[in-house]
């Protein structure tokens, strides 16, 4: 006689903000899946919904509550994690039936929670998970978390008051996620964590056994381990502290992707001492053109703040003229916002709404003329692309080493159905425009 298995109880995820939550809501997944616990694509069909907020700006934790308040109206079985559980009070006063709400990388407490809030029928369920975890990501591609938490104390920035100083995982722990995701079909690693540059400086870079060799708890000596592995490794999040300069000849190597994500904010000194962030924009120039004589392909992409509190015209007329030299290839903007808590917040001469939105303005028209000019000398060259997806009608869209998935341009292809998602191939770039390639796979 068949025996009949209860059904599990279904879990509803909604994750917001950056990748480092996203890989937060693996991590929870994952744990439940091997709980037992069955994933809902839908509020319908969930016992309980999990919401990892974003709380970095106002905007954030406005699309945050919204969210919140979706999940409670669809379905209401509702938990709240992430960085906005630092205001449970607030949250549990907007939204009273909340089921519970916890921190910013709380594992343990959200899965206690929703174990709290839908039991597991006693039944055993076993081997619900691959080796490589649940996944919120494509196949070809995965977020590789490093450290958790951030020792700057930037102006403009509540971070560490969200998820605490740096605490860096084992190199050897790293290198074993990284291998079981290549083994899962994962093509390409994007290193992510608030600093990846300061990763190991809170354990003291100690080093670890990885296949009978010692491996530092280093930037470097962790990226090139990465690119000993056979996929794409993207580094985000770094702060261009001296030591980056080691890793540049790994790129030139071809052991990562040449690409930097460095979130430099502005160019004015002035600016950057407000902000409590390092103030050596000539060196870092300079610097710039050595990492392009070592790695000519180098892509380097970075934020900046406009707006910010004591930012005269002359400061944003240097931010100007710094990027006109610099030639970044991918630039995001963000006008300045206060959060509630951060110290910029206190500064004077805070900058009226509608010169933030000119300098914005300008500021974007400038960097979209710097990567046009940049993407139109690609024009003719053959480059490797990674397939993201493939449509019916014969066409496919990709990136190439120069693009992250999400943030940067894409790669849009013709004749080229025969391919799939995840597939690296070569591809003779035909045409562009101000953010995006086309081309045509070769032969």
């Amino acid at each position: 006689m068949a025996t009949t298995l209860p059904s599990p109880p279904k879990i509803g995820m909604v994750s917001l903000g950056c990748p480092k939550n996203l890989v937060d809501s693996e991590r929870i997944l994952t744990k439940l899946r091997s709980d037992g616990y069955a994933m809902s694509p839908d509020y319908a069909g969930a016992d309980v919904v999990l919401v990892n907020t974003c709380g970095f700006l106002d905007s954030a934790k406005e699309e945050s509550l919204e969210a919140i308040g979706e999940a409670i109206a669809e379905n209401g079985r509702v938990i709240v994690t992430g960085c906005m559980g630092k205001e449970a009070e607030m949250i549990r006063a907007k939204f009273p039936g909340i089921l519970a709400v916890t921190g910013a990388h709380q594992y343990e407490e959200v899965v206690g929670a929703v174990h709290e809030a839908a039991p597991m029928p006693p039944s055993a369920f076993l081997n619900l998970v691959p080796d490589s975890g649940l996944k919120l990501t494509p196949r070809h591609y995965s977020y590789l978390k490093i450290s958790e938490g951030c020792n700057h104390r930037c102006s403009f920035c509540i971070i560490p008051s969200l998820r605490g100083d740096l605490v860096s995982r084992r190199p050897d722990a790293i290198l074993r996620e990284a291998e079981k995701l290549i083994e899962a079909g994962t093509k390409e690693l994007l290193v992510i964590s608030q600093d990846t540059s300061a990763y190991g400086v809170d354990i003291r870079h100690q080093p670890r056994m990885w296949h009978g060799e010692e491996v530092r708890a280093h930037m470097t000596d962790l990226s090139r381990e990465l690119g000993k592995l056979g996929a794409w490794v993207r580094l985000h999040y770094v702060y261009p502290y001296p030591h980056v300069d080691q890793v540049i000849p790994l790129m030139a190597e071809g052991l990562i992707l040449p690409y930097l994500d460095i979130p430099f904010q502005h160019a004015s000194r002035n600016v950057l001492k407000l902000m409590k962030r390092p103030a050596n924009e000539t060196k870092v120039l300079e610097r710039i053109k050595t990492w392009r004589t070592i790695a000519p392909d180098i892509a380097i992409r970075s934020t900046f703040v406009v707006g910010f509190p004591g930012e005269t015209e002359d400061d944003f007329a240097y931010l100007m003229e710094w990027l006109e030299e610099a030639q970044l290839d991918r630039v995001g903007a963000f006008r300045f916002e206060p959060v509630e808590g951060a110290a910029a917040n206190d500064l004077p001469n805070h900058v009226p709404e509608e010169i933030k939105e000119e300098r914005y303005a300008r500021l974007m028209e400038l960097t979209a003329r710097i990567s046009a000019d940049k993407l139109q000398a690609k024009i003719g060259r053959t480059l490797d692309v990674i397939i993201d997806a493939v449509d019916a009608d014969g066409g496919a869209t990709g990136r190439s080493k120069a693009d992250a998935p999400e943030i940067d341009g894409e790669v849009f292809l013709r004749d080229a159905g025969h391919l799939e998602q995840g597939d690296i191939v070569a591809v003779s770039i035909e045409d562009a425009d101000e953010h995006d390639l086309y081309g045509v796979p070769v032969a």
